[in-house]
């Protein structure tokens, strides 16, 4: 692996690089905080994606991508003569320091959960006025629930057993299925939500991440589909003349392959 100074070497030359493209590049002159905004997004799910495969060769490009995000984010608020860069380090350096105060202090913590109840105490104390207000707006649904339960839970709002978190799934989904029979559109939608959130809820007391589960049973089953759509094709079949029954078949295979 490299050297200290060798990673420091790297990061000063992405910062020339920046400088050139910044001054000569007709596209890379061109762009601002918000028309880069939603090529970041982007490059961050990408990441997710390598990360999910497990292509530790992706990761690293992906990681990449996402620094050269930061680092034009970072040229050009030096730019506006705002902040660069080192400002940028430097605020997340002290933040680390601030919130680890059981490393850089001497405050005694005996697990995780201690340090998270911790980190939420101390921004409050930063002048946050909610332990929630760190939740971005824009965050996809599924993604915003968890990290709202992960927040709560850390100043000890949470369920104690979880038995009793699937007990509050069962329920939700008996008052989801009362509400179907009523066949009332808001109150299905409502009670959907409820059990959608329940169900994240569960996700992180099993020590999974309901995203990332969701998206392995994706891509397990547009693997299986792709399965069933080439070999009806090779068979000399139109996938749109098969019963659900003869597909079945097809998918039962394509299981069998996994």
């Amino acid at each position: 692996m490299n050297t200290r100074a060798d990673q420091l070497k790297a990061i000063e030359r992405l910062l020339n690089i920046m400088d050139d493209l910044r001054e000569k590049c007709p596209w890379d002159r061109k762009q601002t905080l918000e028309s880069l905004r939603h090529l970041t997004i982007e490059e961050v799910y990408e990441l997710g994606d390598a990360i999910l495969d497990n292509n530790l060769e992706e990761v690293k490009k992906e990681l990449g991508d996402v620094l050269l995000h930061i680092v034009f984010y970072s040229k050009i608020g030096s730019e506006k003569k705002v902040f660069d860069i080192a400002d940028v380090a430097n605020s997340i350096g002290d933040k680390l320091i601030d919130r680890h105060p059981h490393i850089y202090g001497d405050v005694k913590v005996k697990d995780e959960d201690e340090v998270k109840k911790n980190w939420e105490a101390l921004k409050l104390k930063e002048g946050k006025t909610s332990v929630l207000e760190g939740v971005p707006k824009s965050l996809p649904a599924m993604v915003k629930a968890s990290r709202i339960q992960d927040k709560v839970a850390g100043v000890g709002f949470d369920w104690e057993q979880d038995s009793q978190v699937l007990e509050k799934v069962n329920e939700e989904l008996n008052e989801l299925s009362i509400e179907v029979k009523e066949k009332n559109h808001d109150k299905i939608e409502a009670e959907f939500g409820d059990v959608l959130f329940s169900m994240i809820n569960y996700a992180r007391f099993l020590g999974i991440n309901p995203e990332d589960a969701l998206e392995r049973t994706n891509k397990k089953f547009i693997k299986r589909f792709k399965f069933l759509e080439q070999n009806t094709k090779a068979e000399g079949k139109d996938l749109n003349q098969l019963s659900l029954e003869e597909m079945d078949v097809y998918w039962e295979k394509a299981k069998l392959k996994e």
